[in-house]
C-alpha cells in the first residue's frame, strides 16, 4: 500500500493536467465552503484560522529552507506584506463577506473574471501591448460579469440595483488580480518558501481584522461543523490548491496553467447546484459562456507568450 501511495504521488507530481484540475476543483469548492460557513464561523475568524493553520503546517515543513533563504527574502519584506494584505487577507475577507449576500454560482462566475482582469492590468500597469482579440476578450468577460451583477437585467445597472455581494466579490477579484500582477516581480525564492512566508505574514496580518470583528460583537467561533469547514478551507483551497498550482506552473508554464482557471466557475456552478441546491438560471448560463469565452479570446494569443 505504501508503494502504491508513492507511485500515485509520483504520477500526480508529474501530471500537470491532474494537478491543475484538482487545484481548480478545490478553489471551486471554496465558494461552497463560503456559503456553508454562514452562521457557523464569521469571515474574519475564517481568514485568521485558515492562515494560522497553513502557516503552522508550512512553517514546520519548510523551517530549514526558510532559514537558508531568509537573506534573499528580507529585502523584499515590504512587497511581500503588501501582496499578503491584498492577495491572501483582503481577498479572502471580502470573499467570505460576499458569500453572505450572493450565491456560490455568482461567486464562482465573478471569480472567473480574474484572468481578464490580470490581462487588463498588464496593459495598464506594465504597458503591455494588447491584441484586438485580447481586448475583445476583456470586453466580453466584463459583459458576463455585469450580467451576473445585474441579476439578468441590465436595467438594474442603470438603477444601481446590484446585489452588494456581487460588488464585493468584484472588488475582491480586483485585489487578487493586483496580487497576481505583483507576482511578476516576486523575490527569487523557491515557490514553497515564498508561499510559506506569505502564509506567515497573512496569519499575522489577519489578527487586527479578527480583533475588530470581536470588538464589534460579530465574531462567530467555530463549533464542530465550523471547524470542519475551516479545516477544509485550510487544507484544500489554501494549502493543496496553491501547491498544486505552483507545481503545474513549473511543469507547463504560467500561460498554459492560467487557462485552467476557467474551470473555477464551472466547478463552482456544478457544486452549488448539486450540494447547495442553488437554482441555475438563464443569466448564469449566458454569463458563464461570456466569461469563459472572453477568457479564451484573451488567452488565445497570449498562452505561449508567458511560458
Amino acid at each position: 500500500m505504501i508503494e502504491a501511495a508513492r507511485s500515485l504521488g509520483a504520477r500526480l507530481n508529474t501530471s500537470p493536467v491532474l494537478l491543475l484540475t484538482l487545484a481548480m476543483l478545490f478553489w471551486g469548492g471554496n465558494t461552497i465552503a463560503g456559503r456553508l460557513a454562514i452562521g457557523e464561523v464569521s469571515p474574519m475568524v475564517i481568514v485568521f484560522l485558515r492562515w494560522i493553520i497553513v502557516a503552522a503546517l508550512m512553517g514546520m515543513l519548510m523551517r530549514g529552507r526558510l532559514v537558508e533563504e531568509w537573506p534573499l527574502a528580507r529585502p523584499h519584506l515590504p512587497a511581500m506584506i503588501a501582496m499578503s494584505l491584498f492577495g491572501f487577507v483582503g481577498f479572502n475577507i471580502l470573499f467570505y463577506i460576499a458569500a453572505y449576500y450572493t450565491s456560490a454560482i455568482n461567486l464562482g462566475i465573478i471569480q472567473g473574471s480574474m484572468p481578464a482582469l490580470v490581462l487588463a492590468g498588464t496593459v495598464l500597469v506594465f504597458r503591455a501591448k494588447v491584441k484586438l482579440l485580447q481586448l475583445a476578450g476583456i470586453l466580453v468577460t466584463i459583459v458576463g460579469v455585469a450580467l451576473v451583477a445585474a441579476q439578468g437585467d441590465f436595467a438594474n445597472l442603470a438603477k444601481l440595483e446590484i446585489n452588494p455581494g456581487d460588488g464585493i466579490m468584484l472588488i475582491a477579484s480586483l485585489f487578487y488580480a493586483g496580487y497576481t500582477l505583483a507576482l511578476r516581480n516576486r523575490p527569487k525564492l523557491s515557490g514553497l518558501v515564498f508561499f510559506t512566508l506569505l502564509s506567515i505574514i497573512s496569519a499575522i496580518a489577519s489578527v487586527p481584522a479578527v480583533i475588530y470583528e470581536m470588538a464589534a460583537g460579530a465574531a462567530i467561533w467555530p463549533g464542530l461543523t465550523g471547524w470542519a469547514i475551516v479545516l477544509f478551507i485550510s487544507l484544500f483551497p489554501s494549502l493543496l490548491a496553491q501547491i498544486y498550482f505552483m507545481r503545474g506552473v513549473e511543469l507547463i508554464g504560467p500561460g498554459r496553467a492560467g487557462v485552467f482557471i476557467n474551470l473555477v466557475p464551472i466547478f463552482s456552478a456544478i457544486l452549488a447546484v448539486v450540494l447547495l441546491g442553488e437554482p441555475f438560471r438563464w443569466h448564469h448560463a449566458v454569463a458563464l459562456v461570456l466569461v469563459l469565452g472572453g477568457i479564451w479570446l484573451s488567452e488565445r494569443k497570449s498562452a505561449d507568450q508567458f511560458q
